[in-house]
């Protein structure tokens, strides 16, 4: 049994990844395959939580995001790849939880009050919706996580999982250790109209978008708001633009273009144009090898597969742990009735 610390991290499998994905997690996730025992998932159950009244994409999607991963660079023999409705431990773990979560601590979580009010195109008065951070916790706990990469502003949603494993361990015994948060960076990266980049809101750019659609997208960024005329200097730290090249830039690369966005000597659409072709670098390997993943589904689905295997043999070794802490274990029983 490997001695390294358990990482856990999943995304939910509502459309494939975009460079917000990427570089806010699974370009960190690739770095820490050798240092720890890794588990990344797909949560396709979570996607049900905002489109349970069309499920016709989910499955797709899965495996949308899956080649996302390998492609991005995680590696099935280094890391555990797998998705969460193969391993239905899941579901089990968060209805035993369910019993002993209290529904204030749910209703706190930032990231459900803010679903709530910013999503108004679909109802989200679902039991399933409520409990989907209860379902995230029962997805650390299950594998007996240590550590969550997550994001500093991220942080506060870990303490739901912590607080319900202080609680089971404290009910019955300790079966799970308290995860913490493993802070990884997280470049700002904005969306094409300068909000965060989001599926939700139309403003991505995606890790499996062609040469034609980067091109268009790039065209149609944000920039410097203050930069009204060609002539005028810019200021590339307030531009979006700026924050790609920091992202996919080589240095030299980014320093000109600062320096002639500053004296204005480069303008705002010949910046577009040459991001775009960085972009396009930088991307096409990815989108490549994507492609190759896409294209052979067998393989893909083998993998799947044999990772959701590999997922589900520690997952048992848990809730067996669980049922018997909470009294379940009838063939622990019965060896004692019979003995």
């Amino acid at each position: 049994m490997s001695q390294k610390a358990v990482v856990l991290s999943g995304m939910r499998s509502t459309g494939p990844l975009h460079l917000g994905n990427y570089f806010g997690a699974v370009k960190n996730w690739v770095g820490l395959q050798d240092r720890y025992e890794c588990f990344y998932f797909v949560a396709d159950w979570h996607a049900l939580t905002t489109d349970y009244a069309d499920v016709s994409q989910i499955a797709d999607n899965t495996l949308e995001v899956v080649a996302d991963y390998v492609a991005a660079g995680l590696d099935p023999e280094r890391s555990v790849i797998f998705v969460q409705s193969m391993v239905p431990e899941h579901a089990e773990l968060h209805l035993l939880l369910s019993m002993i979560t209290p529904l204030g601590l749910l209703e706190r979580v930032p990231t459900y009050k803010e679903q709530i009010r910013e999503i108004r195109n679909k109802d989200l008065s679902t039991y399933g919706f409520l409990g989907y951070p209860l379902l995230q916790t029962a997805d650390i706990l299950l594998y007996r996580a240590h550590l969550v990469p997550v994001g500093e502003d991220q942080a506060s949603h870990l303490e739901l999982s912590r607080e319900v494993a202080r609680k089971f361990n404290r009910f019955y015994t300790e079966v799970f250790p308290e995860p913490k948060a493993l802070f990884t960076p997280t470049p700002k990266v904005p969306g094409l109209d300068g909000r965060k980049m989001s599926k939700s809101y139309g403003n991505a750019i995606h890790l499996a978008d062609t040469d034609e659609e980067i091109r268009a997208k790039a065209s149609r960024m944000f920039t410097d708001p203050t930069r009204v005329r060609r002539k005028d200097p810019g200021h590339p730290d307030a531009c979006n633009l700026y924050d790609f090249h920091k992202l996919v830039s080589p240095p030299d690369v980014q320093e000109k273009v600062a320096r002639e966005c500053r004296l204005a000597q480069i303008g705002c659409v010949d910046d577009k144009k040459l991001l775009a072709e960085l972009l396009i670098e930088y991307l096409t390997p990815i989108r490549e090898r994507r492609e190759a993943l896409i294209g052979d589904r067998d393989s893909l689905l083998d993998m799947v597969a044999e990772g959701s295997r590999r997922a589900q043999d520690r997952a048992r070794e848990t809730l067996d742990a669980v049922r018997s802490s909470m009294g379940f274990d009838y063939r622990k029983l019965a060896a004692e009735v019979s003995g």
